[in-house]
């Protein structure tokens, strides 16, 4: 399209400047009429027997038939000149791109699980093995399991637990660690975490160095409690050895008392159930030993 109307602009240049530079010879024209005159006056000839009316229509033709052609010719260079009127043009335009609705959507990833420290005669935990779990809203619901009974006694059994404030915890985030060891394997168990409500405490997730797939996991406020509870399911065991439980959550800002959490782990091995629990204090450097 560009070449096209270049090409015109060209030719219009051309006849505008052929038209403004042609200027009619009006002695040639007069001349020739008065030459014309002449021939209709000479005796003897062809030309001289015709009336003279004749000759002044044929001046007059001829001074017609140049007057027609200037004007012909410079309405040919108006109108190239004056050019033909721009074609309308339209240009597609893409649609703008639709944002994703997921793409605001999503809620933030949880921070990742760190295992905590046992309180056993400062023993080393074990790395957990299992993923984290997703975050689970603290709602109340009918399925919640009932809160177990509070124990202080982190020996029953062929069970001993120690729980503890993860050491990476800071001023808007905490994770509470329970940690327990059974020397049998385990039929049935139930661990239950309770975080008390000291201001703007909320489930942040939770995780388990036990497969997350052998549990059910819920996570309930009320009370004045946020309750953290894994139940062994129907045909699954837990073998002998350590095992980490944990629980996140978010609280106010700055540093968060931990004196009213407490955990209970309940454990059935060889048809016995043994029971134990606590708080998240310091334990001496001899327990767990036995």
């Amino acid at each position: 399209m560009t070449t096209q109307r270049d090409g015109h602009g060209e030719l219009r240049a051309r006849l505008h400047e052929a038209a403004g530079a042609y200027e009619p010879n009006r002695e040639r024209i007069l001349a020739r009429i008065e030459r014309g005159m002449v021939e209709q006056e000479r005796p003897g000839g062809h030309r001289a027997t015709r009336p003279a009316l004749w000759g002044w229509a044929r001046i007059v033709s001829a001074t017609a038939a140049v007057a027609g052609m200037l004007a012909v010719g410079g309405y040919a260079v108006a109108s190239a000149v004056k050019g033909d009127p721009p074609q309308p043009q339209t240009v597609a335009v893409s649609s703008p791109p639709v944002e994703s609705p997921d793409a605001t959507s999503r809620p933030p990833a949880p921070p990742e699980p760190t295992p905590g420290q046992g309180g056993g005669g400062g023993r080393d935990e074990p790395e957990p093995s299992g993923s984290p779990s997703r975050p689970v809203p603290a709602t109340p619901s009918a399925s919640a399991p009932d809160l177990l009974p509070a124990v202080d006694d982190t020996e029953d059994g062929p069970l001993w637990s120690d729980g503890s404030v993860d050491p990476h915890s800071n001023d808007f985030w905490a994770q509470s660690n329970v940690t327990f060891k059974t020397s049998e394997p385990l039929t049935a168990l139930t661990v239950q975490l309770k975080i008390a409500q000291t201001g703007g405490v909320s489930s942040a997730g939770a995780w388990r160095s036990l497969p997350e797939g052998d549990f059910t996991f819920t996570a309930e406020a009320g009370d004045g409690f946020l309750v953290y509870t894994w139940v062994l399911k129907e045909g699954r065991t837990v073998s002998e050895g350590e095992w980490v439980f944990a629980g996140q959550y978010d609280h106010d800002r700055g540093g968060r008392d931990a004196k009213d959490d407490s955990y209970v782990v309940s454990g059935t091995a060889d048809g016995r159930q043994a029971v134990v629990g606590g708080d998240f204090a310091a334990h001496d450097a001899d327990d767990g030993d036995s």
